[in-house]
């Protein structure tokens, strides 16, 4: 992958599964990407959603006894995103894989846009209340 990013490359892609035996038999995909994380559901009526790398503020990995036995794994993604300030990843295949690549490619998007975590969270009031400022809503 080149340093300076033009578009927007794919850098990997997981399915959640169904908790027992780990089957892909869900029709929610993880599209890891280098400048978005995209989040597609259903089978008839397809919604998909994206959140911007650069606003991704935190994510917690953890994995149950079940997931540790059909070696899955799940993500908690915080972001000041509208949409979806908390996304569950959950019951992924490659899920350490698959954290360590978003959590690289947060880091690189954050270098390209030449942002610091600082500036996410300390977008809000200047005095300091946790309310949500989005550029957009003026």
């Amino acid at each position: 992958m080149a340093e300076n990013i033009t578009e927007n490359e794919l850098i990997m892609q997981e399915r959640k599964r169904w908790g027992f035996f780990g089957i892909p038999w869900t029709f929610t995909k993880y599209t890891l990407m280098t400048k978005k994380l995209v989040i597609s559901q259903g089978l008839l009526n397809t919604v998909e959603n994206e959140i911007l790398l650069y606003r991704i503020t935190d994510m917690t990995y953890s994995r149950t006894l079940l997931q540790k036995l059909f070696n899955m794994g799940s993500l908690t993604v915080h972001a000041h995103d509208k949409t979806t300030p908390v996304l569950v990843i959950k019951n992924i295949k490659n899920s350490r894989e698959f954290k360590n690549k978003l959590s690289d490619a947060v880091e690189k998007d954050r270098i390209r846009m030449k942002m610091r975590q600082s500036e996410l969270v300390d977008a809000g009031h200047p005095d300091g209340h946790e309310d949500h400022y989005y550029d957009d809503d003026f």
